[in-house]
């Protein structure tokens, strides 16, 4: 039980981290686009889920603007 429940525990680990390393870069990639965006923003991305994160990554090539961005985060796709 106990071997099981740190696995769980390590897996989770793992993928907190990957979320929040992916989370980390998209808002990097935000600030030299475009300056910086507001601080809603900013907890809204690091909302998302990790499948959220890619897809937002994806779609940011297609971005013309930060508005671009709020509308996306205004309705980001449901994805499991």
């Amino acid at each position: 039980g106990r071997i099981e429940g740190r696995q769980e525990g390590r897996q989770e680990g793992r993928q907190e981290g990957r979320q929040e390393g992916k989370a980390t870069l998209l808002l990097n990639v935000v600030e030299r686009r475009y300056g910086g965006v507001s601080s809603e923003v900013q907890k809204q991305i690091n909302a998302l889920s990790s499948a959220q994160l890619d897809r937002l990554g994806l779609d940011m090539f297609d971005f013309t603007s930060v508005r671009d961005l709020e509308a996306w985060l205004a309705s980001p796709p449901t994805i499991s």
